[in-house]
Parts: structure tokens; C-alpha cells; sequence
């Protein structure tokens, strides 16, 4: 199957839809074994590639752009509805 998940950075806990994802579509990456969607992910947005704890970091690009406002399940749509960011505190 061809990927449909792009993971920029070997540490990032988020990779990037390819493509809008649908509940129960398997994402797919390079090294990673396939896991379901959980929630619709629309192209070019966030997914998280493993449980994200409330309070814990967004990793992206290998850096820190983040943090999780609630529990984020692995598979779920990593958005402005569930993280937050401290420039946007400003």
C-alpha cells in the first residue's frame, strides 16, 4: 500500500495526512507499522502517531510546537480544537 502519512522528523509524535482521511482508514508511513484513523483528518493536517497525554508536547519537525489540551488518542485529528500553541498566547 502506498503511504498516506508523511512523518517529517524520526522524534515527531504527529505526522501529516497526505490526503483527508476517513474513520477506520488505515495510515500508512515508511517504518511504522499501519494504524486506524480514528476521526476524519483532512489533507495536510495533524495526526497523532501514539497517545498524547494533556499538558505533554506536540512534537513536529523534530521540534516542539505544542501542547496537548486533553488526552489526544493515537489516530485522532491533532488540531486547534485539542493543542495549543504559546505564540497564539501571546
Amino acid at each position: 500500500m502506498k503511504d498516506n502519512i508523511l512523518i517529517i522528523h524520526p522524534r515527531d509524535n504527529v505526522a501529516v495526512a497526505l490526503k483527508t482521511m476517513g474513520i477506520g482508514d488505515l495510515a500508512i508511513a515508511k517504518g511504522i507499522e499501519g494504524f486506524p484513523v480514528v476521526e476524519e483528518i483532512p489533507a495536510s493536517h495533524k495526526i497523532a502517531l501514539r497517545n498524547i497525554s494533556q499538558g505533554e508536547e506536540i512534537i513536529k519537525y523534530g521540534e516542539t510546537v505544542a501542547v496537548g489540551l486533553r488526552d489526544i488518542k493515537k489516530g485522532e485529528w491533532v488540531h486547534t480544537h485539542n493543542l495549543e500553541t504559546k505564540r497564539w498566547k501571546k
